[in-house]
């Protein structure tokens, strides 16, 4: 492992704890040093390399340290930080919620493709978690009106902040997918939903940043069928006639997840993401 120096600079923090965080099993361990140091120096993380003879100042250092020591023991950056970038909007994150994935940006960016500034929609998010999905959205298209719902109070009040934090006006309330009655029925033009979609007895395949520190609430549901069920019997009950519905997948389960919205009441769509994974369900209402 590499000595430690005599003075940090931003080129000897980032050779020793990248080696550090290699010894500690850490994932992407230079990239990792790259997020903490940038967000401690407030920079971005291509201009440490215009930095590297920068020393760190005590209190910098003083910041820094328990940052490493969190991410040495396979923390999320994310929740380090306290924040991440999301569809050109900046999302605060706690471990009460999901850290935002790029897949999760790519079902934005359909739902925008398909809809277009001169729509005037009204939406509801199912499960918002921290609120990254119906923040989004309202940040490209302010014409809409956005609700969002979950069952954890600890989610909305995140999910409140990042409203607030982004300056749009998202209407919130906590509800239960499997009884909702939060809002009237046959309101919304779209309903969106990441929702929790892995399976309990996949837990240990997963990888120990996630398992042992994001939310199970948000991640795992008992099937496929119980959890997409569910989210039929609402977006039957909630979407106006030809109202779509957007979905995040399991890759592995996403063929379960459309046969539940078979039948002469919906017209389906799976989508594939970056990595040609059946990834995303469109349900239109017929």
């Amino acid at each position: 492992m590499t000595k430690v120096p005599s003075i940090w600079t931003v080129l000897s923090m980032m050779e020793w704890a990248t080696d550090f965080f290699e010894d500690k099993g850490v994932k992407s361990p230079r990239l990792s040093i790259e997020w903490l140091l940038a967000h401690v120096l407030s920079i971005k993380r291509l201009d440490l390399y215009l930095e590297y003879d920068r020393p760190l100042s005590s209190d910098e250092l003083a910041l820094l340290k328990p940052m490493v020591k969190r991410r040495a023991a396979h923390e999320p950056l994310q929740y380090i930080t306290g924040e991440t970038d999301f569809h050109h909007v900046k999302i605060k994150v706690e471990p009460g919620v999901l850290i935002p994935r790029q897949e999760t940006e790519q079902l934005v960016d359909w739902i925008l493709e398909l809809y277009d500034e001169s729509s005037q929609l009204t939406v509801l998010d199912v499960g918002t978690g921290s609120g990254c999905i119906p923040v989004a959205l309202k940040n490209a298209r302010p014409g809409w009106d956005l609700f969002a719902t979950d069952i954890s109070e600890e989610a909305l009040a995140i999910a409140e902040e990042n409203a607030r934090y982004n300056e749009v006006t998202i209407e919130l309330a906590q509800d239960d997918l499997f009884e909702p009655k939060a809002f009237p029925k046959n309101k919304f033009d779209l309903i969106v939903s990441n929702p929790p979609y892995i399976h309990y007895e996949e837990k240990n395949t997963l990888d120990d940043e996630v398992k042992n520190y994001e939310p199970e609430l948000a991640l795992f549901c008992e099937s496929t069928h119980k959890m997409f069920q569910a989210l039929e019997n609402l977006c039957y009950n909630y979407l106006i006639q030809n109202g779509e519905a957007f979905f995040e997948l399991h890759e592995d389960h996403a063929e379960e997840a459309r046969q539940v919205f078979q039948g002469d009441k919906w017209t389906t769509i799976i989508k594939t993401d970056y990595s040609q994974k059946p990834r995303f369900l469109k349900a239109k209402k017929d």
